[in-house]
């Protein structure tokens, strides 16, 4: 398969890398509506996207790390093609687990009380960032990768 973005990457982490980007879109978009006043659809836009990204996670990216990163990022990890992705991957897991958690407590009634937070604009544009930060990581991840230097 040829690369969509003439890179030489596999089409599929081409697609990918053009989804994360398509989720970090909306996930802002959302946040528009917020500050709109249309909280219903937002609430919609953020879950969705949050939750949409998990297979895409675990069918691409994980595997991906499993195979090419893990078995030498201990004795490569100040090389570049290792230490980017296994930031991606930190990053990832704290906003993936955030943004499941704020859906929780926004969205249900399953935390407790006492393990709810209060304020919502603050939780909801720390994950803002750190997602942003997460697709930053991801492009940088797929330059090292793909991009010939």
């Amino acid at each position: 398969m040829s690369s969509l973005l003439g890179t030489g990457a596999p089409s599929t982490s081409d697609m990918v890398a053009l989804f994360e980007v398509g989720i970090a879109l909306a996930l802002l978009g959302g946040m528009f509506l917020a500050r709109r006043g249309y909280i219903r659809a937002h609430m919609i836009v953020q879950s969705s996207m949050v939750l949409v990204n998990i297979p895409v996670v675990l069918a691409w990216m994980v595997p991906q790390y499993l195979e090419y990163v893990l078995p030498d990022v201990g004795s490569e990890l100040s090389n570049q093609f290792y230490w980017v992705p296994t930031l991606m991957l930190a990053a990832g897991i704290a906003a993936e687990s955030l943004g499941i958690y704020i859906l929780l407590v926004a969205g249900t009634n399953l935390v407790p009380q006492r393990l709810r937070f209060r304020r919502y604009k603050l939780w909801m544009r720390t994950e803002l960032i750190l997602w942003w930060s997460v697709v930053t990581l991801g492009l940088s991840t797929y330059y090292v990768w793909y991009v010939p230097h």
